[in-house]
């Protein structure tokens, strides 16, 4: 277990920049652009890859961030170290941290290493370099059982860049040994004290597979061992069903549709079971998109449903990641083969929503607390986030809170992920209670709250 972990993650916002899409693609842009990013209430900058690609097997004329041919460079294209080393500074010096994109499982096939070291990848029958995911044809796996010496080389090149960055995101991680990740760990601590470690875990389904494979594969529960924080992949497939009313199953061939009060309910019951089975300093990301990943705006065309849904991002217990774009509505999802900018200008600004909730966040009761969370009325949201050992006794009565001061044992939220207005019954004591993201009175009468169909969120 990563004993050290700080709960205080949960009350961050990551977000997440794929400098190649970003305005005109240079690390320049994002350097000019840190004020807006700090002000929407951002803690951490979480760069994709900035080393160049490799262009043997390349998909699309510019190839993928993820195939990277050289782990110690920046790629010209997007600017020089001297640029890299530059943003970092002055995101530190407006309070924010910075955290890179590692990709340890595989290189480009015409990679450094691949060049200079190719004993220290995995072999196709013939004697080839090859991968273990078929489809990932533009890269060649490493194989860290092949020689300490690659083990020595990933964690020097890690500590290369700990001079600069506060932490890293580890690309498909569970792929990689977890022995190698926990030394990683303590050895970069003597160069960077508190390096956040962020793990790209897999869905259950994808574990199982690779398994049956002869692929090791760690689980969510393993990985927590070396890592702060893992993808909460383990539950996104519902959430999108949840969002969409469809259920992909894994390899994305079968497509299943039902009640999209079941899907909820389901997404809804997993989430609560990892306050059961996994480890009690747990951090998740909680995301709505990512680079991978459909655009929320996308999944979720209601204005009033995407505000719930954003809200309810925030107020999972986990930390918020948002990806750069997200906060304006955007529908693209841009290609990560070629240069596809991100479009800042014709969306709806989400921005002034997402400040407010990132300073809801700041509330002791996000870093630790129980939480758990229903479905009711088959499309709403009931969330509760409870002190430990300090619940408020049933029929107690309500008195309206404010947001200073941290003297508060619940926070509870409701969304509705349709956007409708209508009454829910809620397990609440009646009372009248001051939502904190619109400032307006939110009446609990008989148990029953009346919504507006926007979220709300307030101290009980």
């Amino acid at each position: 277990m990563a004993q050290d972990t700080d709960k205080s993650l949960r009350q961050q916002v990551i977000y997440q920049i794929f400098t190649r899409n970003y305005r005109s693609g240079k690390l320049k842009d994002v350097e000019r652009d840190l004020d807006r990013i700090r002000d929407l209430g951002v803690d951490i900058i979480y760069l994709l890859p900035v080393q160049p690609s490799g262009v043997l097997h390349r998909k699309g004329s510019m190839g993928s961030p993820y195939a990277i041919s050289d782990y110690r460079a920046v790629d010209p294209a997007i600017g020089t170290m001297q640029d890299f080393v530059e943003l970092t500074e002055a995101a530190h010096r407006k309070g924010l941290k910075v955290m890179l994109d590692v990709v340890y499982n595989h290189t480009s096939p015409d990679s450094i290493l691949a060049k200079s070291h190719p004993e220290w990848f995995f072999h196709k029958a013939d004697g080839s370099l090859g991968n273990r995911i078929g489809d990932w044809w533009d890269v060649v796996d490493l194989d860290y059982e092949s020689s300490e010496a690659l083990w020595d080389y990933q964690i020097e090149t890690l500590k290369m860049w700990a001079k600069y960055v506060d932490g890293f995101r580890c690309d498909v991680a569970p792929m990689v040994p977890l022995a190698f990740w926990k030394r990683a760990r303590r050895e970069v601590e003597q160069v960077r004290p508190g390096c956040i470690w962020l793990a790209e875990a897999v869905e259950p389904e994808m574990v199982i597979a690779n398994r049956k494979a002869g692929v090791p594969t760690s689980s969510d529960s393993e990985l927590y061992q070396a890592f702060d924080i893992c993808y909460d992949y383990d539950t996104y497939n519902w959430q999108k069903a949840a969002q969409t009313g469809c259920m992909f199953l894994p390899g994305g061939a079968v497509r299943v549709s039902g009640e999209r009060a079941g899907f909820l309910k389901e997404y809804l019951n997993r989430v609560n079971l990892q306050e059961g089975i996994l480890p009690e300093n747990y951090v998740k990301l909680r995301c709505l998109e990512n680079h991978d990943r459909p655009r929320a705006a996308e999944l979720v065309s209601d204005e009033r449903a995407l505000r719930n849904w954003t809200a309810w991002q925030y107020f999972e217990k986990g930390t918020a990641m948002v990806y750069a774009g997200q906060e304006f509505e955007v529908t693209h999802h841009p290609t990560l083969f070629d240069r596809d900018p991100v479009d800042f200008e014709t969306g709806k600004d989400l921005s002034p929503l997402m400040r407010k909730l990132r300073a809801i966040r700041q509330q002791d009761l996000f870093a630790d607390s129980s939480f758990e969370a229903e479905e009711v009325a088959g499309d709403v949201i009931f969330a509760v986030r409870e002190r430990r050992g300090n619940g408020t006794p049933a029929g107690e009565s309500a008195e309206k809170a404010s947001m200073p001061g941290d003297c508060h044992d619940r926070i509870v939220g409701l969304f509705s992920t349709l956007g409708s207005a209508k009454a829910v019954q809620v397990d609440l004591p009646d009372g009248t209670y001051t939502d904190l993201i619109s400032g307006r009175s939110v009446d609990v009468f008989e148990h029953t709250v009346r919504l507006a169909g926007e979220p709300v969120i307030f101290f009980c």
